[in-house]
């Protein structure tokens, strides 16, 4: 089966797991994965989808902030290592989709080809900044409603779906940012993801707004407030990320090893911070590939 045949597949899969989630008013919770192992992590304990998310992306690939670096070619590569080595849905954070609407169209196709299932895009300036970051800006909405119809228009597959984000929440205020979702929910896109409200009855209000699966971004730190999945369930939401906390711990526990390490000259007192020899060639896929050697061995 061929990767576009295969990827269709996954996306049907994710487009009816996210229709029902919404029916039944219950959130798929998603973390986001920075490279191809976190990735498999995410999968081995179950979840329903792996987010690619562009912070983590910038973060862990370049060792730089969100503040739009990076480009599609490399996003491409990311998405297409990560979708050899897990069968999720993946939902590719595209940023502002990298130019204007006649470019997004290739966006579009290039991130189906290399696997995504769902592709989000946002109304901000380019380059952009992290949603939970000040000095934002953002286009104009007439021009963001040309990108989400470019790219409903170019993706091959009516199953790939088209995340639509507003930033306008810090620019315009909440009205502005609710008067933009719904336009470009109008526009065609499949799923609408208000950024960065700052308080429990804002996101109160964008979930009661909208008939339409919702997303919400936990981000630890930042304006949002964290909420459990059954309140945000009530609240409407239907996609929950965690965008970066997988790369947030790996950061925290790779420093205190590091330290220990440096005063100490050995590892001994924090092996049990780290992966087992066992536990790491096991995430890998270590045993598949023996048996690949085994199968092939001349």
């Amino acid at each position: 089966m061929s990767r576009m045949t295969d990827n269709r597949r996954v996306s049907s899969e994710l487009s009816a797991q996210l229709g029902e989630a919404h029916r039944a008013r219950s959130v798929m919770i998603t973390p986001g994965a920075y490279d191809a192992l976190s990735a498999r992590l995410i999968a081995a304990l179950g979840f329903p989808a792996v987010y690619i998310t562009g912070a983590g992306f910038a973060n862990s690939h370049l060792g730089v902030p969100d503040i739009g670096l990076t480009g599609l070619a490399e996003l491409c590569d990311q998405v297409s290592a990560i979708a050899d080595v897990v069968e999720l849905p993946l939902i590719v954070d595209a940023d502002t989709g990298f130019g204007n609407a006649v470019t997004l169209t290739r966006t579009v196709r290039r991130l189906e080809r290399a696997g995504a299932s769902a592709i989000q895009i946002e109304d901000q300036v380019s380059p952009k900044r992290c949603g939970h970051f000040s000095g934002k800006e953002v286009v104009a909405a007439e021009e963001m409603v040309s990108k989400v119809h470019a790219a409903v228009d170019s993706r091959s597959s009516e199953d790939t779906i088209i995340i639509a984000r507003t930033d306008a929440r810090a620019t315009e205020g909440l009205s502005g940012a609710l008067d933009r979702a719904a336009a470009y929910r109008a526009a065609g896109a499949d799923v609408l993801f208000v950024e960065a409200p700052t308080s429990v009855e804002e996101l109160r209000t964008i979930g009661a707004y909208f008939d339409c699966p919702l997303v919400a971004n936990m981000v630890e730190g930042g304006v949002t407030p964290i909420l459990p999945r059954d309140e945000l369930a009530e609240l409407g939401y239907t996609l929950v990320l965690y965008a970066n906390s997988a790369l947030r711990a790996a950061q925290h526990n790779v420093l205190s090893v590091l330290e220990h390490l440096m005063r100490n000259g050995t590892t001994e007192g924090v092996t049990h911070r780290m992966a087992s020899w066992q536990e790491r060639q096991s995430a890998v896929g270590k045993p598949y590939f023996d048996e690949l050697e085994e199968r092939y061995k001349s």
